[in-house]
């Protein structure tokens, strides 16, 4: 074969995962190793899910302590509840009848925004990169969100400060739970310190601590980077989107929505002495 017709191999840079292939067929992987570690021989028989993820995000063994931290946060945010927008939106796609991909890519796309999303999340684990635990660079930031937005970029401004919640009055009992809980496990960190300076910051800005406040500082805590954190919380919430996207194609579009009942309208055609459409048991 000349060298104009020679075709080159595939030569994939990755320092997270390494495969030898099977010798009877290259198209198949012999063993996978994640950071040197053999997925199949060392890992799968020996590791826990949430010690699996924190080496796959961070590239090293996790203590006992990161490995509880990242299970509580996954237990947290598994099922946000059919208050979050994101899970909303995935029960729209399963009652519609829509394909499993596409009701958890509609969760996705709602909740990676910059209201209670992937996107806050981002923005926190920024703001603990930078500030670490110093209360007047917090105090400024949360003033101030948007003091350093500066470029054209895809998000706009914030309208609220990051990490609390711009309609509530009082912290919900679940925040209030989950942060008790995550500080427990790293009274030293982020998320303890967070703690400690809760109420303070609701007075400064007149509104409660959100569940992105307290699961950016536990990832920070972590040793994740913003656009790790961003990624992880993605995917620790799709399971209460699958679910609940399951339960309202059994369900079916007769029960949905569930706050059909409460909806009036003003100007109904039926009380009007207007033509409606016949057939439809709504």
């Amino acid at each position: 074969m000349s060298n104009s017709t020679k075709v080159n191999k595939p030569n994939y840079q990755s320092s997270i995962w390494l495969e030898e292939p099977e010798s009877n067929n290259p198209f198949t992987a012999k063993s996978s190793y994640c950071y040197g570690y053999d997925v199949y021989q060392d890992i799968l028989p020996k590791a826990s899910l949430s010690e699996y993820w924190y080496l796959l995000f961070v590239g090293e063994r996790p203590n006992s302590a990161q490995t509880q931290l990242l299970e509580k946060i996954a237990i947290a945010i598994a099922n946000p509840g059919m208050r979050d927008e994101s899970i909303r939106a995935a029960m729209n796609a399963g009652v519609g009848g829509s394909t499993a991909a596409a009701s958890l890519i509609a969760a996705l796309g709602v909740g990676a925004g910059q209201y209670g999303g992937a996107r806050e999340v981002f923005t926190l684990v920024q703001q603990w990169q930078k500030n670490g635990c110093k209360l007047t660079e917090w105090e400024n930031f949360l003033n101030k969100p948007n003091q350093d937005y500066d470029r054209v970029d895809i998000w706009s401004e914030y309208e609220h400060a990051p990490g609390f919640e711009p309609n509530g009055e009082t912290c919900p009992t679940p925040i209030l739970q989950t942060l008790e809980q995550l500080a427990t496990i790293y009274p030293n960190g982020a998320i303890a310190w967070l703690k400690q300076h809760r109420e303070q910051f609701e007075q400064l800005i007149q509104y409660p601590l959100s569940m992105t406040g307290v699961i950016a500082s536990a990832m920070f805590d972590l040793g994740l980077n913003a656009k790790q954190a961003e990624m992880l919380f993605l995917i620790l919430r799709l399971p209460g989107a699958a679910v609940h996207a399951l339960e309202q194609e059994q369900l079916g579009w007769k029960k949905f929505p569930f706050f059909g009942q409460n909806t009036i309208l003003t100007d109904d055609p039926g009380s009007l002495g207007l033509p409606t459409v016949k057939g439809f048991d709504l």
